[in-house]
């Protein structure tokens, strides 16, 4: 649920316990004030264990008890994972667990003491008077398919990670032991070439080995498409090859480390994709996102990742605001600077819609439409390149809450006539 910052305020009364605590990834520190800021106890410290986290329930308790506190805002900033235990204990105990800015921590903690000093003792007081002020956010903890699709998601993209860094590793492997070779394979990660460099990576071992032993290998594992005229090639490539020649037996090995490394990711990206599958089908009206051309099951289960249940948001709006991609106006008095996207928000859900929208605009017509309309139109300013994608983006972001939300199918032509062209109106 969404708070205006007056709902928020108001929220904190003379019966409201505002805890501060600096979270980290052992001991956390914690702190306790009235509404007015008024500090009613000693810091608190307590371990992130169960132990732990049962101790600082009991002073909580304590505390609320001996200052006449019948309700709990407990405050931190996001530092990482190590919050998601602690918001998930104080979540099966009916305890209110918000957000500050780490951005407005930093500058205000200098109001008390003038100092821009940090310590786990100080910034809790800090946060608890963000608190108090209304300057936090509610976290959305993900439950159930939502939580699933999210790990899943974020497995898969640290897996995807992984598997660009070992392929620029191999590159440049090739760039000083063999740079010739890729030339003779259209990609080196065809099953002809990973049987290649399994057995003889460098342009000697190739030579060594010969076209009638390199052929045999493929033949034996089945693999078509080449023959004995690329097993040549391959040879006479490796005869003019002007790799380096030391260190050979170390580079050998390297090349097996990394081949067999990014045979292990293919096969852990392939599971994960798997269960991605399973998992986004489960969503109520997942299979409607699917019939828009262009849009594939990573991307719908990408974004139910990082979305969560679409049922939380009042509009479309606040999931644009969510992606970062809210407008940032600069303007003050008579001076009109540009405006762009706020960049606020997950970064991860901001880059899926414009891979999306890339994919569509190449392979969808009524989106390839709308953005030459978009750069090209006359009676208004034409967008640039990637302006109209972001203006694409919050339209796809439309479109996705409507299908999930009111369980319609997805209309071409109701998408094209939505946008406002002055030039037919006119």
């Amino acid at each position: 649920m969404n708070f205006t910052q007056n709902e928020k305020i108001s929220q904190v009364t003379n019966e409201t316990l505002v805890v501060g605590i600096d979270i980290s990834s052992e001991i956390h520190y914690v702190r306790a004030f009235d509404w007015r800021g008024i500090e009613l106890t000693q810091t608190f410290k307590f371990e992130s264990t169960s132990y732990g986290f049962k101790q600082m329930l009991e002073w909580l308790e304590e505390t609320c008890k001996s200052n006449n506190k019948t309700k709990i805002i407990i405050g931190a900033e996001p530092t990482g994972h190590y919050w998601f235990t602690l918001a998930e204990y104080l979540k099966e105990n009916n305890i209110k667990f918000v957000f500050v800015n780490p951005m407005h921590v930093k500058r205000t903690k200098e109001l008390d003491d003038n100092h821009p000093s940090k310590n786990d003792r100080k910034d809790p007081k800090v946060i608890a008077k963000l608190v108090t002020e209304g300057r936090y956010l509610i976290p959305y903890i993900p439950e159930d398919i939502y939580a699933e699709l999210r790990v899943a998601n974020e497995s898969r993209m640290r897996i995807t990670s992984e598997i660009v860094a070992i392929k620029n590793r191999i590159q440049r492997w090739f760039a000083i032991y063999f740079p010739e070779y890729t030339r003779v394979f259209g990609s080196w990660e065809c099953d002809s070439s990973i049987e290649v460099l399994r057995n003889c990576p460098l342009p000697a071992d190739v030579m060594s080995l010969g076209a009638e032993a390199i052929n045999q290998l493929w033949r034996e594992k089945k693999i078509r498409a080449v023959g004995i005229k690329r097993a040549k090639a391959l040879i006479e490539t490796a005869k003019t090859s002007v790799g380096v020649k030391n260190g050979t037996n170390a580079a050998r090995f390297e090349m097996s480390m990394l081949i067999e490394d990014y045979l292990i990711k293919k096969e852990q990206e392939a599971r994960i994709i798997e269960i991605l599958e399973t998992l986004c089908i489960q969503v109520p009206n997942s299979e409607k996102l699917l019939s828009i051309k262009g849009i594939g099951i990573l991307t719908v289960a990408s974004f139910f990742g990082e979305v969560g249940d679409i049922r939380r948001f009042n509009s479309s709006k606040q999931i644009q605001k969510l992606a970062g991609l809210a407008i940032a106006n600069n303007e003050s008095g008579k001076h009109r600077g540009k405006a762009g996207i706020s960049k606020r928000g997950r970064k991860l859900l901001r880059c899926i819609l414009f891979q999306a929208i890339t994919s569509l605009v190449l392979h969808s017509p009524e989106f390839r439409y709308l953005h030459h309309y978009y750069t090209t139109r006359i009676n208004n300013n034409p967008l640039k390149g990637k302006q109209s994608k972001v203006a694409l983006c919050c339209k796809l972001i439309r479109v996705f809450y409507a299908i999930l939300t009111k369980g319609v199918e997805y209309d071409s032509e109701k998408l094209i006539s939505d946008i406002v062209r002055p030039e037919i109106t006119a």
